[in-house]
């Protein structure tokens, strides 16, 4: 007995058909888990009792005048900082404390210190000396 062409096709496809449905309801049985990552952001922020550092770049009229304490053991809140208390930090002077103030009224509240970044001037080198004496609100 001799099948057609289309009969071979078709007792072809029938057999991929039950190989893939095999492989389909046999998958389980040997794979294994899938692997499950959890991350968690965690902000290292120094201990409460920690002061601003005066620096060395700081104006003389702005290193004498006190450190106004905040509510959070010392450290200056981006948000609600004057301009003479941004220059107390290390590495701010007048027109970086007014480029601070400028771009929050413009872009709005820092929602983390890394926010600073957004201010011209300010790059990674100059925040990894101000993170441990700023915080936001």
């Amino acid at each position: 007995m001799k099948i057609s062409r289309l009969e071979l096709i078709s007792l072809l496809l029938a057999v991929a058909f039950g190989a893939f449905a095999a492989g389909w309801f046999l998958r389980g049985t040997g794979s294994a888990q899938p692997v499950r990552v959890e991350t968690r952001n965690v902000l290292a922020l120094p201990a409460a009792s920690s002061t601003p550092k005066p620096a060395a770049s700081v104006s003389p009229a702005a290193s004498s005048s006190p450190t106004v304490p905040t509510e959070s053991g010392g450290l200056v809140d981006l948000n609600t900082a004057t301009a003479e208390e941004l220059m107390t930090l290390p590495g701010i002077g007048e027109k970086r404390a007014a480029d601070i103030i400028a771009d929050r009224e413009a872009n709005g509240p820092f929602r983390m210190p890394e926010d600073l970044t957004r201010v011209s001037g300010i790059g990674e080198g100059i925040l990894e000396g101000l993170l441990e004496y700023v915080t936001v609100s």
